[in-house]
């Protein structure tokens, strides 16, 4: 049974730069670096599509085209079943995280994160692997500064990433890529230990 990992975002070019795609951008990332297939679009999952092999394991790359809200309709389609979501690595911006940083979690609720929501829904499990990667800014002390209420939320995560933070974004979808492989590889415990420490 193939590995699926999906890249939360939303479709088209006025958001493909927006905080709110960081897991898409990520998922695009790990495609070009590792050399897997050119994403083909499938129109029954509503999303695009890229296929490659980590070590000797089958790996399927999810980007739902669909909203946001609506991820889980796209991600149905690939993962059947709350067993096949064990094989499942999600990718996603987190408010709680700073920039630069990255977490893994496993069994964990949303956190309030409407994709995440979407997609616990779709295949009735909190039982699958999270790549968490940051994009609030960080305070002097070292903790994040958050929007407060919906609407500062809504227009922070819709902002597009300045040169600069693009560029930090970059080492971080380095180490997020090598963070899935070692998920794919060793199982989610031992690669939270190992990327969660450091």
């Amino acid at each position: 049974m193939a590995w699926v990992i999906v890249g939360l975002g939303n479709p088209g070019e006025a958001y493909a730069r927006t905080r709110h795609n960081t897991g898409r951008l990520a998922l695009e990332y790990f495609a070009r670096a590792r050399d897997f297939s050119q994403w083909k679009t499938d129109t029954k999952s509503k999303a695009a599509i890229s296929r490659g092999t980590i070590g000797k394991n089958l790996v399927v790359l999810v980007a739902p085209d669909t909203f946001m809200n609506k991820s889980g309709s796209a991600v149905a389609q690939y993962v059947k079943n709350p067993k096949a979501a064990e094989r499942m690595i999600v990718a996603y911006d987190d408010l709680d995280l700073p920039l630069g940083t990255i977490k893994l979690s496993f069994d964990r609720g949303s956190g309030g994160h409407k994709g995440l929501e979407s997609v616990m829904r779709a295949v009735k499990t909190k039982k699958f692997a999270r790549v968490r990667i940051g994009v609030s800014p960080q305070k002097p002390s070292g903790g994040v500064r958050k929007p407060r209420g919906e609407k500062a939320v809504l227009e922070f995560i819709l902002q597009t990433f300045d040169p600069n933070e693009m560029e930090i974004l970059k080492r971080v979808f380095k180490k997020s890529g090598d963070a899935i492989e070692a998920i794919v590889q060793s199982g989610p415990m031992r690669a939270m230990n190992q990327f969660n420490s450091v």
